[in-house]
This record gives structure tokens, sequence and C-alpha cells, in this order.
């Protein structure tokens, strides 16, 4: 997602909106430059356990090798509200996937309060399976979950949370996945740029 004034952000609040603040122009000095003030949650973004899970693991221990590799991004544009167990069931899930989840929220323009989320019964059978990671097209994984079951069992069995992810003309199928997020330390997501790369029978 592109990090820029008035973007979508989470339920729209105005604490969460990026600012650009000037600090030095043509007319105050010799330079350019800016000072961003941005949430760690901004726009696509990678989740550390610290988020959800108290005393979990921050930002930085997330091992780059883990965002990449292969992934597998799935069409789920057909389901509403949100993606239970029984719509996963028939995508032949296998153990240390990436998984990058399609839905109908990749053609959303501003933030939309009934996002497509993932329900906690199908974070329970992604967890299950075993996969590495999984990622969505939208602010957060899971909505109006008071104990936020979804994140915690995923965070909780180290799997990787990708959110804000802009899949509108990724056609489904296998992909090289490239979401390195910034080198933060000590806090609890940041911000990546997630690339998809076609790649060739047998290239790896």
């Amino acid at each position: 997602m592109p990090i820029q004034r008035g973007m979508p952000v989470y339920k729209n609040k105005p604490e969460k909106q990026p600012e650009f603040e000037t600090t030095s122009d043509f007319q105050t000095g010799s330079t350019h430059e800016t000072r961003l003030h941005i949430d760690a949650h901004t726009g696509t973004h990678l989740d550390a356990p610290l988020h959800m899970v108290e005393g979990g693991a921050t930002i930085e221990t997330v091992p780059i090798a883990d965002l990449i590799r292969p992934c597998r991004v799935l069409d789920l544009t057909h389901v509403n509200q949100a993606v239970r167990a029984g719509d996963l069931a028939e995508c032949d899930i296998r153990p240390g996937e990436f998984l990058l989840l399609k839905t109908q929220n990749s053609f959303d323009n501003g933030f939309n309060f009934e996002f497509v989320y993932v329900t906690a019964e199908a974070a329970q059978l992604l967890a299950d399976k075993g996969i590495a990671g999984v990622g969505i097209d939208a602010l957060g994984i899971e909505r109006a979950q008071p104990g936020h079951e979804t994140h915690k069992i995923l965070l909780q069995k180290g799997i990787h949370i990708l959110e804000g992810l802009r899949l509108a003309d990724v056609k489904p199928g296998s992909y090289l996945l490239i979401a390195a997020p910034l080198k933060l330390t000590g806090i609890d997501a940041a911000p990546a740029r997630a690339l998809l790369l076609e790649e060739e029978p047998g290239q790896r």
C-alpha cells in the first residue's frame, strides 16, 4: 500500500494517519528533508508476536529468510464477511507453506469496517496444518474479536502475519514472496514492501 496522507488506516482513526514533516527545504536550508511520523502497523506490514502476546518476540527477531520464500496466493474473492475453516479446507494446504489470502478486500479503496477477516476456527486450521505464514489484503487479519483469538492462535505457533496486502491485480498461484520489513528493533510490527515475483518452473 502506498504510504501517504489520507491513506486507509485501521478504523479511520486520525491518530493512525501518517504525517510527513518537512524539516528542511530550499527556503530554510540547502537540502530538502522529511521526518516521518507513522504507526508501525501502517499500510502493508508484518506483525511480531509482541503485538498480541505479552512478552512475545519483537520484530527484529523474525528471520529475513522466512520472508523471502515461495508462497501461494489463494483466491477467496467469493467469500463474504469472513474466511472460515470450510473455505480453507478445499485449498490443499501443506505444512510449511506461506499463504496469501486474496479476498474482496483488495478491491476496497478506503477502509471498510466490514472487511473480510479470518475466523478463529480458520486460524486454528492453518495452525494445525503447520503453515509458515499467512497474509491478507486487509489492515487486520481479525475483526471484532475481543480476545484477539485469530492473532494469538497464529502468533503463538510462530506463524508470521502480513497485513495490508494489495492483491487486486494478482492471479492465484505460486510466486516468490519478498516481504522485508523495515529493520526496526524492540517493537511489535514494521511496515514492509511486499513483492511477488513469478518464477519459471524449476528456477529454484
